[in-house]
């Protein structure tokens, strides 16, 4: 088993990385925080004195703007290969009230910014469901069903995914190339090299083997999909994930 489209989008658009916001007929990009609800909707945390809250300005009177969150893949270690590029749009509106003290709960969850506190003076909230889904990767631009995107989850794994590769191979090197040896059935005498872990998600493990220039990946399936980042240690007892590593949610 493996990510599919739709669970790669909503791990790329989840909030962990950076977005750059484009607006029909408008200049851009903009830079902007952003995170999904549990709906996959959209939320915008926008600085009042800000070209992007200029431009979504028409919101605030009533009319929605059409925009498209744009997130790229930030590989978490050297070598390790991209999930690819994600473009969620729809239209744009402004929260207030209620709706905006609810968005701001649903925001803190996934980055608890004190900027929320200025929510109404300095900040700003807008929201947009998601009604076109695209996905690039290696060049190729397929389309996500929205429903299908709405209804799949972020990878639980990928917001600490870095610090458990870092871990696993400044801690646990010597134990993790034993460990992908015996299940690769390699020898230490592969002329290659050691295998590596270069990505960890829900499924499993992507590990490179082969010399520089010529390497090959290799995925090791974990028997059923992690639910929380926890589970990792009763799967491969060197991913168990450092205190400092888990996630405040």
């Amino acid at each position: 088993m493996r990510p599919n489209p739709a669970e790669i989008v909503r791990t790329l658009v989840a909030g962990r990385l950076p977005g750059l916001v484009h607006l029909a007929h408008r200049p851009g990009p903009h830079h902007a925080r952003h995170v999904t609800d549990p709906d996959g909707r959209v939320l915008l945390l926008v600085p009042v004195a800000s070209h992007l809250a200029a431009a979504l300005h028409p919101a605030a009177g009533g009319g929605d703007v059409a925009v498209v969150l744009d997130v790229l893949d930030l590989p978490p270690a050297a070598g390790a290969p991209g999930l690819g590029r994600a473009w969620v749009s729809g239209w744009a509106a402004e929260l207030h009230g209620d709706e905006a003290r609810d968005a701001a709960v649903e925001f803190a969850a996934v980055e608890p910014t004190g900027d929320l506190l200025d929510l109404g003076t300095r900040f700003r909230l807008f929201r947009f469901e998601v009604v076109e889904v695209r996905w690039e990767r290696a060049g190729v631009v397929r389309r996500v069903d929205p429903g299908e995107y709405a209804e799949a989850e972020p990878d639980p794994v990928h917001p600490v995914e870095a610090r458990l590769l870092t871990d696993l191979a400044e801690r646990h090197g010597a134990q993790v190339t034993a460990y992908l040896r015996r299940q690769l059935g390699l020898t230490e005498q592969t002329p290659d090299g050691p295998p590596r872990v270069v990505r960890v998600d829900r499924y499993g493990l992507v590990v490179a083997v082969g010399r520089p220039g010529a390497r090959r990946r290799i995925r090791l399936a974990f028997p059923s999909p992690v639910a929380d980042p926890a589970e990792l240690s009763r799967l491969l007892p060197p991913l168990r994930l450092p205190a400092d590593a888990r996630p405040p949610f």
